[in-house]
């Protein structure tokens, strides 16, 4: 398969991080062949249990946070349901209209 020159470009750059960002790799207990093993081990030894921390992060208590903003429409209290990264607000390059199927 040949490609011209741009298109090579524009496919190469999409695997580019944007500057300021940094590649995560797992390693040691995160890594995935040993997380279920290693990291059962580790909520053991610091005294928690993955179960508890995971309920308490999905239960929304709102006399435990005042400052959680009102809606303005029905002043019911707003919850985060999603956090976007700025990677998911930057698209990638549009598909070119050339190879598009109308």
């Amino acid at each position: 398969m040949s490609l011209p020159v741009d298109e090579f470009l524009r496919r190469f750059l999409l695997h580019l991080l944007p500057r300021g960002f940094v590649r995560i790799r797992n390693f040691g207990f995160l890594a995935n062949r040993q997380r279920a093993t290693l990291l059962p081990l580790c909520f053991s030894l610091l005294g928690s249990s993955a179960d508890r921390t995971r309920a308490e992060l999905t239960t929304h208590d709102p006399k435990r946070s005042p400052a959680l903003p009102k809606c303005p429409l029905c002043s019911g209290t707003m919850y985060v349901v999603e956090r976007l990264s700025s990677a998911k607000l930057l698209p990638r390059s549009p598909p070119q209209q050339a190879r598009c199927a109308v």
